[in-house]
């Protein structure tokens, strides 16, 4: 039995443990002992790597603090429902979260479709809406005070990532290949703007379908381009068959994607065919020990999750876990759910180790770095610092 199944099974057991304990009715998912978090996530289809990812950061997290007793004497506990990647599913789990499981919070939710979806019902229920996997600018701008983002958003990374085509390798002619939906158009509107900006326009660009591989005919709209670099706003399967693909035709560009792809995931779908391929990041180098919150985040891994491979996805649910347990510890008297938002806001900077999330009213975007990687063909990765190296 791999470490996700474990690990869910664990969940749902705990699950049936806490359904049968009251809950403090003045506060949903506050009980004697422990607070019980929600999320709607993939766990099973092409982007289930990312929700299991940050299903793993998010547990390791509050499995490091209930080592320690958890947070003023209570532990904190994670229920996870599988939507596929799926908007409509998403919505079901969100309401059966917030109605049935009566959770404290929902974090980790993972895709702009499903974000978007599932905002409005944790909204007006009045239940924050921590760290989704997304950089999508409809949780950024205009501000919603229960939506808290701790990654950089898509306008950025695209930006990052045209800038470096732009002046570290003097490319004028980019296409994009995206996800036919609100994650892929959010992301297609950041290359359009970085390249507006610089007087230059898309070259081409091609789509797909969400929870396909369906990507020939993307592929064969972008080659009549003869585009220099294809940046890809996608999940990893369709990414990984759009690079397999468009190198076995002989279609001469660098491709890049935005962080959501899941890097590890990618570099596993993609193997030799992936050598060159570029990443950009949100969240530091996962094995750069020399980053205090790295440190703690292996540290927390091995503790807790020993059979577990590190990665850029489980650390940034790490860093949810973190933001959570550090804005409860921040809360005079019983905990509440506008207590949470004031405790984030009102606190400012929360100094995860070497990196810091930010937040004030009017500002619910914690980080702004942008880190680029590179696979290396071999399952591997590897920061860079320009891509002229």
């Amino acid at each position: 039995m791999n470490l996700d199944r474990r690990a869910f099974l664990a969940s749902a057991s705990a699950f049936t443990v806490l359904s049968s304990l009251p809950v403090r009715a003045e506060v949903p998912g506050i009980f004697e002992d422990r607070i019980l978090f929600g999320q709607s996530a993939a766990f099973e289809g092409p982007a289930r790597a990312l929700g299991r990812g940050m299903r793993l950061g998010i547990r390791t997290a509050f499995a490091e603090i209930n080592a320690k007793g958890g947070v003023a004497g209570r532990r904190l506990e994670l229920v996870s429902y599988d939507d596929g990647y799926e908007p409509e599913k998403a919505i079901a789990n969100t309401e059966k979260l917030i109605g049935e499981d009566k959770v404290f919070a929902l974090v980790g939710e993972v895709g702009t479709p499903t974000s978007k979806a599932v905002v409005p019902v944790a909204m007006e229920a009045g239940v924050p809406f921590i760290a989704p996997f997304t950089g999508a600018e409809f949780l950024r701008d205009p501000f919603k005070r229960g939506v808290i983002n701790v990654r950089a958003s898509y306008f950025q990374e695209t930006e990052t990532l045209v800038e470096r085509f732009t002046r570290d390798l003097g490319f004028d002619r980019i296409a994009v290949f995206y996800q036919d939906d609100s994650y892929g158009r959010a992301g297609r509107e950041g290359v359009r703007r970085a390249l507006e900006k610089r007087g230059l326009a898309i070259v081409g660009e091609g789509t797909y379908e969400r929870n396909t591989t369906n990507v020939k005919r993307g592929l064969l709209a972008i080659r009549k381009s003869k585009p220099q670099a294809v940046i890809m706003i996608g999940a990893y399967k369709p990414c990984a068959a759009f690079i397999a693909l468009a190198k076995k035709i002989g279609l001469d560009a660098r491709y890049a994607n935005v962080s959501f792809v899941g890097t590890s995931a990618l570099a596993g779908e993609l193997g030799a065919a992936g050598e060159g391929v570029i990443i950009s990041q949100v969240v530091p180098f996962p094995w750069d020990n020399s980053v205090p919150l790295v440190k703690s985040y292996r540290a927390a891994l091995e503790a807790h999750a020993p059979d577990a491979e590190p990665g850029f996805v489980s650390l940034e649910g790490y860093m949810a876990g973190r933001l959570v347990i550090m804005a409860l510890e921040r809360i005079t008297g019983e905990p509440g759910r506008e207590k949470l938002l004031d405790a984030i806001y009102g606190t400012g900077d929360f100094d995860l180790g070497g990196i810091t999330l930010g937040y004030g009213e009017g500002d619910s975007q914690g980080m702004d770095l942008v880190f680029l990687t590179v696979l290396d063909g071999r399952g591997g990765v590897n920061p860079v610092e320009t891509l002229a190296s």
